[in-house]
């Protein structure tokens, strides 16, 4: 089952590349159904695997010039500080709740990315020194972290509307900027969740350079296909899974 986790993985991968998030979510179910692995270390190897993939994918959006500095680094450091905070805390909550609350989220991910964009929601441009702004960007940043860091997720389906709302940014730098974000986010959860969860190491190793691959070419197509439909095609099949998983654990 490995071989297909790891497939699997290189699809998720992709994904993550084209939306900017998103394909996170859909790791853990397979960590749990197809490798075998535990809630906690599913969550946790979750975290790494995002982290690694996270970094790669982000690698052409920064040659596209679609990453905005200023605003990766305050949300991506008061993300991290959160999502360490969340993986610490998931230590004291029951594995069974931790699964809900991921599923939860999965539902929640599923109805973001069918409802797109409103329309008439362009962003607006944003103000240089504009504390309001930073200041909302800050604690979005570390609530995204904190919930990320403890359900084994990125939060790219928060982060891409937080950054087009209060930031301002174009869709297309959201999605650059997301992905360095949840780079840190999620190393940060990663050590957060390994105090307390051992991890498989080659387990780990192919299916991050699986999903590494797939964000590759995930952002280099991230341009040519229609990203409004495969948002709707993904948010299908997280609905799909997600039910399944609260039937699972209910």
């Amino acid at each position: 089952m490995l071989a297909v986790a790891t497939a699997l993985a290189v699809l998720i991968g992709a994904v993550l590349g084209m939306l900017g998030g998103g394909g996170s979510v859909l790791m853990v179910p397979v960590l749990l159904y197809l490798v075998g692995l535990k809630p906690k270390t599913a969550l946790a190897t979750s975290q790494i695997l995002l982290a690694v993939t996270s970094a790669v994918a982000v690698l052409v959006h920064i040659r596209a010039r679609r990453v905005v500095w200023s605003t990766g680094v305050l949300f991506g450091a008061t993300s991290m500080l959160g999502a360490y905070c969340g993986g610490r805390l998931a230590r004291y909550v029951p594995a069974r709740l931790l699964l809900l609350g991921f599923t939860g989220l999965m539902l929640l991910s599923a109805a973001q990315m069918l409802r797109g964009r409103p329309v008439g929601s362009a962003p607006r441009a944003a103000r240089s020194g504009d504390g309001g702004v930073s200041g909302r960007c800050a604690a979005i940043g570390f609530l995204t972290g904190s919930l990320a860091g403890m359900l084994g997720v990125g939060g790219g389906f928060l982060i891409v509307p937080a950054l087009t709302l209060f930031s301002g940014l174009p869709i297309e730098k959201a999605v650059g900027t997301s992905l360095f974000i949840i780079s840190l986010q999620s190393l940060a959860g990663s050590i957060g969740y390994l105090g307390h969860v051992a991890v498989d190491v080659p387990v780990v190793t192919q299916l991050a350079a699986a999903m590494a691959l797939g964000s590759i070419g995930g952002g280099l197509l991230s341009r040519r296909l229609p990203a409004a439909l495969l948002r709707r095609l993904f948010a299908g099949l997280l609905l799909g899974v997600a039910l399944f998983m609260l039937l699972r654990n209910l």
